[in-house]
């Protein structure tokens, strides 16, 4: 029963990592680019529900402002920093993001001060099923965040917009030369991208009440270590190297000897799976236009 336990709550944590995973795989593979940005979003997120708490007391009202401005700033972010690198080298993009991370983090610091505040989301308590005692906000996070995935995996296969996203992450010229707008697909990715970590905000909220300006950066790492375990630019990869990420983190927490090597064994799952397998698991092979 324990390891059952561990294992709902493992898997309610990798769909968060999951999600924020859609952020960075969907971004490089449309884009191309490493938005290594994308965690501090999650804090971004984070402030803007305790903001909303604290004038409403209202979680889901919280939620709905974390979603409108954290893609309002992905966006501008988007407009701003990386829509004039478009054509710079990868090396350039990447340097921009992390400046553009410790900018978001540095902005939260002076704001807010460098103490934890509080985000005192309602006490949900716990649900007993089969002899089990779960959390209820674990069940939330899994059962939304498994919605969530499935919407967007629709969204991409069946919609008109998901299919010139598709177009546009194969070949950006071809996909131009058809009609699409590819700047308008690639900001329509960053406000998904930052909408997904404003869920994930919350999630994360859910599960631990502290809010720092650095929440979002150590999450953002895992999230960027699952997207490359299950194929940088796939979304069902990223769903998986999440959930993998998520319950590997869940069970060795469990076990003393290696809980305190938990980080270090995630980051060694990446290793391992690299060297046997460099496109990730559910990731594919592309052929470069010479």
């Amino acid at each position: 029963m324990k390891f059952i336990e561990t294992l709902i709550n493992g898997l309610s944590m990798g769909s968060t990592y999951a999600m924020i995973s859609l952020g960075y795989t969907m971004v490089y593979g449309i884009a191309k680019m490493l938005n290594f940005a994308h965690g501090d979003i999650i804090m971004v997120g984070g402030y803007t529900i305790f903001i909303t708490m604290s004038l409403s007391g209202n979680p889901i009202l919280g939620l709905l402002a974390a979603v409108i401005f954290c893609v309002a700033l992905g966006v501008t972010i988007e407009k701003i920093a990386y829509k004039p690198l478009r054509g710079a080298s990868p090396l350039a993009v990447l340097i921009t993001a992390i400046g553009v991370s410790y900018l978001l983090q540095s902005t939260a610091q002076i704001i807010f001060g460098s103490a934890p505040k509080m985000v005192n989301i309602a006490n949900l308590g716990n649900v007993k099923f089969a002899g089990l005692n779960i959390p209820l906000y674990t069940l939330i996070t899994l059962g939304c965040s498994m919605v969530i995935m499935i919407v967007l995996s629709l969204f991409v296969k069946y919609t008109k917009t998901g299919r010139a996203m598709i177009a546009v992450s194969e070949d950006k010229g071809a996909a131009q030369l058809m009609g699409i707008n590819v700047n308008g697909i690639i900001m329509i990715t960053f406000a998904i991208g930052s909408a997904l970590a404003a869920f994930a905000g919350l999630f994360m909220l859910m599960k631990s009440p502290s809010l720092t300006n650095t929440l979002g950066a150590m999450p953002g790492i895992k999230a960027f270590t699952a997207a490359v375990i299950g194929g940088i630019g796939s979304i069902p990869g990223a769903m998986v190297g999440g959930l993998l990420i998520g319950v590997v983190e869940a069970v060795s927490l469990t076990i003393p000897v290696i809980a305190p090597y938990t980080d270090a064994i995630e980051f060694l799952i990446l290793i391992v799976i690299l060297l046997v397998r460099p496109t990730g698991i559910l990731g594919k092979k592309r052929r470069e236009k010479v």
